[in-house]
């Protein structure tokens, strides 16, 4: 889905010379040089509401954008995938293209996120994995042993040529409108690999992170580099910002987070941070983990709907943006009640440095379009500066 970054080049990068220095000065603070990344969108996008959330500036409105928002809730979403795989849409770069642009039509969310899947890296580097509905990611031989280990080899550019080509089309379609890319934290890409799919305990994760805590940090370390080196891809064709999903951490208590599992993610956060892009980091039920997530080197901590977002700064503390969190089982009831509850989440972002409206998970699949469409025209509305 990438190729070129629809052919632009250093020459065309530089934009208004004060806009270029604002950047410039921007990089300096964060120790990088955003001047000097391999695209110009991150220039193109860099005053949008978006960014400017996450970089904890003063914004237009609250920026919203949905987790899953490209997805089984849009029927024009249904009608292109109808007969194609999940792994081979995301394999072709005319289909990503379209799905990706399909909400910032319908929807005007303010930013755009990559169709793709978490498990897509480990698919480009040889493990035999399909995504079956209804069930998610199987892998027909999960990896427990230490010679399993010769299995996950270093993901290339060359491994996911469709993601830069795809993401080229993108940002040549999205022009002011931010692309995030996105990759699977190492523990979650490493539960679904042990257990072989989805699991509710994480029983075999958990035996050995406990039982061989040397294998699995080498087991950690290795997926850390594949999803640095995925997110890498995607910010050098073009993507504004990044996220980390790390969808089943919430499993774990601080202490084995600390220990066993926040070391690989903040070598993910670390290989990123020369780019300059912001580096968002979400998980489920992960309440007692908020700190530890930004410290493990977010901009931006997503929230979950279980914890209010005046709360969730407490807990991250100083220098960080949130992002979130309304439940997304409200937008079945109906357009008072969605609004009230979206006042909620407002109000409590009230003293934030910096927030990003979302939903506290992703987008349930038979939730209404409208009522996404209707949430998006309300935030924007009632937090017009």
């Amino acid at each position: 889905m990438r190729g070129r970054v629809g052919g632009r080049t250093a020459s065309r990068r530089e934009g208004h010379p004060h806009h270029a220095s604002r950047l410039a000065a921007h990089a300096k603070i964060r120790g990088v040089s955003a001047i000097d990344s391999p695209s110009g969108q991150q220039t193109k996008t860099y005053d949008s509401a978006f960014l400017k959330a996450c970089r904890r500036e003063p914004v237009p409105h609250t920026p919203v954008w949905f987790m899953r928002q490209a997805g089984r809730s849009l029927p024009e979403y249904l009608k292109v995938r109808e007969g194609i795989p999940m792994l081979e849409s995301c394999m072709r770069p005319e289909l990503v293209t379209e799905i990706t642009l399909q909400p910032v039509r319908r929807h005007k969310v303010d930013a755009a996120i990559f169709f793709s899947d978490i498990v897509v890296p480990l698919k480009a580097i040889g493990i035999d994995l399909d995504i079956k509905p209804g069930v998610g990611p199987v892998v027909a031989e999960p990896i427990r042993r230490r010679a399993d280990l010769d299995r996950l080899r270093a993901l290339t550019p060359d491994d996911v040529r469709y993601v830069t080509e795809a993401i080229g089309m993108l940002t040549g379609e999205l022009g002011t409108t931010p692309l995030i890319g996105f990759a699977g934290a190492p523990f979650t890409l490493a539960s679904y690999l042990v257990e072989g799919g989805p699991s509710r305990n994480h029983e075999h994760t958990k035996a050995l992170m406990y039982g061989d805590p040397e294998l699995w940090a080498d087991l950690l370390d290795r997926l850390a580099d594949i999803t640095a080196a995925f997110l890498k891809v995607q910010i050098e064709a073009g993507a504004s910002a990044i996220q980390v999903f790390d969808s089943w951490v919430g499993a774990l208590a601080p202490a084995d987070y600390r220990r066993s599992v926040m070391p690989a993610s903040a070598k993910v956060f670390r290989a990123v941070e020369g780019y300059g892009v912001p580096r968002i980091h979400f998980g489920v039920g992960t309440g007692e983990l908020l700190g530890l997530m930004g410290e493990a080197g977010a901009d931006v901590v997503g929230v979950d709907w279980r914890v209010p977002l005046d709360e969730a700064a407490r807990r991250v503390g100083p220098g960080k943006a949130l992002q979130g969190n309304l439940d997304p089982a409200v937008l079945f009831s109906t357009p008072e009640a969605v609004e009230t509850k979206t006042r909620e989440v407002l109000d409590a972002a009230a003293g934030l440095e910096g927030h990003v409206f979302n939903l506290g998970h992703g987008v349930l699949p038979t939730t209404h379009p409208d009522a996404l469409t209707r949430l998006v025209e309300y935030v924007h509305t009632q937090t017009a500066r």
